[in-house]
């Protein structure tokens, strides 16, 4: 047997049969798993795809145990991260190489059958990346959720020498910063509803943090840019920012939605004929995302010292959760073991 955390009704640790793999599979031992924003949402209902009960842990790093006889890609002893979509691989997106967008897509640790906040998992082997030798556990713990900005910067058409505003700096919106300051951004302006956001936000390389609660929060991007946003990218993507996206791209600008909205939104559609405005949806990542987010993390660019905040033993992950809800914490992980807890303030 084993221990596995599940979401029912709360956040559980029990104990489930030991998975062997099957065809094209490989088994893992955890090593260690983020606690992303998508479970704390669908946790309180706010998911609008993801509902428990399920098992969470997509942002996870293990060692594999075990592959089945037809598995070549990754090998006993190997620690690898998974790329967490499960596409059919047959479908019209996927024959396109865009797996992320499958018709019949799943995805592990978010409603699949598994997740990977467990002592042991088993995944298709082809969504496995092996992870580079000189990084240490919690490093590889970023490559999942770094690969988001990547791919949204990468749908965006890059951000060399443009006008960024990001709305929103949690997790998601700080990586972004990160990564389009290292792209090459002319001029980064985020908002945020706390103070404590907005300093920190500024302390990670934006050059001005708007309120976003303000009013006048667009007319106070624009200022601080100096001109409209040539691309926005909304982590939160609700009524709110929404609305202030397209206000701060106005005109010809690009918003970016990152953010998984927990409900509709309206959008002014003779501003956006008008003014030639482009909505981008932006869906996880591909694994091209993948690599050049274990460059940008060989790079220093982002680093665990700077986002990791929180490592708590599996035993420990209602907590490991409760500190992901608590607004204290960029990125809390759960770890494979059941004692030690390491808290970075």
């Amino acid at each position: 047997m084993m221990r596995v955390v599940v979401l029912p009704d709360g956040v559980q640790v029990v104990e489930a049969a030991v998975p062997e793999p099957g065809p094209g599979e490989a088994q893992l031992r955890m090593v260690v798993a983020g606690v992303c924003g998508s479970d704390t949402h669908a946790l309180r209902g706010r998911h609008p795809n993801v509902h428990p009960p399920y098992a969470p842990g997509h942002e996870v790093v293990g060692v594999v145990t075990a592959v089945a006889a037809d598995v070549t890609s990754v090998r006993v002893g190997q620690r690898a991260t998974v790329e967490p979509d499960l596409p059919c691989w047959e479908c019209k997106q996927c024959r396109a190489g865009r797996q992320n967008l499958c018709e019949r897509l799943g995805f592990f640790g978010c409603g699949s059958e598994q997740g990977g906040m467990a002592d042991v998992f088993t995944i298709d082997a082809r969504r496995l990346h092996g992870v580079p030798d000189d990084f240490d556990d919690v490093t590889a713990a970023l490559i999942e959720p770094l690969s988001t900005p990547v791919h949204a910067i990468r749908l965006a058409g890059g951000v060399r020498d443009r006008a960024v505003a990001i709305l929103g700096v949690g997790t998601i919106g700080l990586l972004t910063l990160k990564v389009a300051r290292a792209q090459g951004a002319r001029r980064i302006v985020v908002t945020a509803r706390s103070a404590a956001s907005r300093k920190r936000a500024l302390a990670f390389g934006a050059d001005a943090a708007v309120d976003a609660t303000a009013a006048d929060a667009a007319d106070q991007v624009r200022a601080a840019l100096g001109e409209s946003a040539d691309v926005v990218f909304d982590c939160v993507a609700e009524q709110s920012t929404m609305t202030q996206s397209l206000a701060i791209a106005d005109k010809g600008g690009t918003v970016v939605v990152v953010g998984v909205p927990a409900g509709e939104v309206t959008i002014p559609l003779a501003l956006l004929q008008d003014s030639q405005l482009r909505i981008q949806g932006s869906a996880t990542y591909l694994p091209e995302d993948y690599a050049d987010a274990m460059v940008l993390l060989r790079d220093g660019v982002v680093t665990a010292a700077d986002f990791v905040t929180a490592v708590r033993p599996l035993s420990q992950a209602a907590a490991a959760f409760a500190d992901a809800e608590s607004g204290e914490h960029i990125k809390v992980l759960v770890k494979s073991g059941s004692i030690g807890v390491d808290v970075v303030s």
